[in-house]
């Protein structure tokens, strides 16, 4: 079926999250018209709006919940649910829905060497056995996995931390992301020491990676390619000054994760009598185009240094409870200017890529913390997951305004937790009462992904069932390896 070019959606509620009317206006019986992969209007419906809109774009129209192309302006529904932005995710990981809970209740560096490292091996190590049994590349499989589990929470954009041994495999990413629909900002990671010594590079190595990705998918449609180091102590400052000089030579931004665990964080002082913020910045590594990841632990040094340089933040509130890494001085950080987002890191640590419930969580952890209920309210976290990650990515997406890129959802208010939502209380609903299940419509670049629940670009039971069998697979491949220790202050 032809895909039409005009689409136009109805909801009781719309939330713009526009700078231009207002972050914080809520439109009662509002519409989005888009036209191509762009937000063509966006606001209050009127009857002379629906017939207007009917009678200028017809059989080009898609109106979306409607039964069958909408004949009179009476047939377009006025759904009962909230339209917003599609969430953008500043930080995560593709590779590790599979690994879910199959190294519990560890630190980082424990679990990273007894999942990621363990994982991400596996399927480099059985590449062939595994693409005979599939059909296809195991990676593929993961990263289709990832992006279903992002359109089902409503993540139309991401930044994708690529490191370990996925560095290896881009192709496959961009095939998985390309199928879904979404955006995607592909950090290529890198490590030359304190790491797998399986995936260690040299600096000519991780340059040449980047000019070759570069030259072989910098040109897709909605694919994004930057320089991800993947941790401040995996990576020397030669190595981390050489894809920095890369990033600033190239325009693109620059991706790092930072002082995410205390003791790592304690270790990486222990033996170079700095820390990770002191040795970026001594390398000319921080600037309004860096973006950290966690940046959980800090001195009073480091949040000045942040706060001099611009330094972007991406908050990971899930993964820093459960992997018991403490979390950032996020209202500090916010009092000082420095940019914060929330995000959900990957799916293996944080056990799931609902954005809402980082959100939520990001704002209790603080509210609690500081014993003031002021802080980070709903309507501010909710910004944090979409205008505030937008512009940190520098991507024309995260408010409903026209010129916009035509990335928006529609959460289902008919559910019993949603009720009763007046526009009084919607953000409120949003970040406090929603479970992150009720995301009912999901539009990404103008097209529909997700349809009254139904994946439209994505098989949702094949990948699920392909999913199961990887991981039985790894779970016999796991129970027969040795322990690896090669993360951090662990190396043996």
């Amino acid at each position: 079926m032809k895909e039409k070019k005009f689409k136009l959606i109805r909801s009781r509620l719309l939330l713009p999250l526009d700078e231009k009317i207002g972050l914080e206006s809520r439109i009662e019986d509002g519409y989005v018209l888009t036209e191509g992969s762009l937000i063509k209007e966006a606001g209050a419906y009127t009857s002379e709006i629906g017939k207007r809109i009917l009678r200028e774009f017809g059989n080009e129209l898609e109106v979306i919940g409607a039964e069958g192309s909408p004949a009179a302006e009476k047939d377009i529904p006025c759904l009962d649910g909230a339209v917003l932005p599609g969430f953008v995710k500043a930080h995560g990981h593709d590779h590790e829905s599979p690994i879910i809970g199959i190294a519990k209740d560890e630190p980082l560096t424990e679990w990273l060497d007894h999942a990621v490292n363990v994982f991400t091996g596996f399927l480099n190590e059985n590449w062939q056995d595994l693409e005979k049994r599939f059909g296809v590349s195991a990676h593929v499989l993961t990263y289709a996995k990832a992006k279903l589990d992002d359109i089902y929470y409503g993540i139309t954009s991401a930044l994708t931390h690529h490191c370990n041994f996925n560095k290896y495999h881009l192709e496959e990413l961009v095939e998985a992301s390309e199928k879904a629909g979404t955006k995607i900002v592909i950090a290529i990671g890198g490590q030359d020491q304190n790491y797998d010594p399986r995936i260690l590079d040299t600096v000519e190595a991780a340059v040449k990676r980047m000019d070759d990705y570069t030259a072989e998918f910098g040109g897709r449609d909605r694919v994004w390619i930057i320089p991800g180091p993947d941790q401040v102590f995996s990576n020397s400052a030669p190595m981390v000054r050489a894809l920095k000089e890369w990033a600033n030579s190239h325009g693109t931004l620059f991706h790092m994760h930072s002082s995410e665990e205390p003791n790592t964080t304690a270790w990486f002082y222990s033996q170079y009598l700095t820390s990770p913020v002191e040795l970026l910045y001594r390398v000319n590594a921080l600037d309004g185009n860096t973006i950290l990841a966690h940046q959980v632990n800090n001195t009073p040094i480091d949040l000045r240094i942040l706060q001099k340089t611009g330094t972007n933040i991406v908050h990971n509130p899930l993964a820093n409870t459960i992997l018991g890494s403490g979390m950032p001085p996020v209202i500090e950080m916010l009092e000082m200017g420095i940019p914060v987002a929330v995000s959900t890191d990957g799916s293996g640590s944080a056990d799931s890529q609902n954005m809402l419930a980082a959100a939520r969580l990001a704002s209790q952890y603080q509210k609690a913390f500081h014993q003031d209920a002021r802080l980070l309210p709903a309507q501010q976290v909710l910004e944090m997951v979409t205008t505030v990650p937008a512009k940190m990515l520098r991507l024309n997406t995260g408010s409903l305004a026209p010129g916009k890129d035509a990335d928006l959802i529609l959460v289902d208010l008919r559910r019993p937790n949603l009720t009763p939502t007046r526009a009084d209380n919607v953000v409120e609903n949003l970040i406090w009462a929603s479970d992150g299940s009720e995301i009912r419509w999901v539009i990404g670049n103008g097209k529909v992904l997700k349809d009254d629940y139904r994946f439209l670009t994505l098989d949702e039971e094949k990948i699920k069932r392909e999913i199961r069998e990887l991981s039985e697979l790894l779970i016999d491949y796991r129970s027969s390896r040795e322990e690896i220790k090669a993360t951090g202050a662990r190396q043996e």
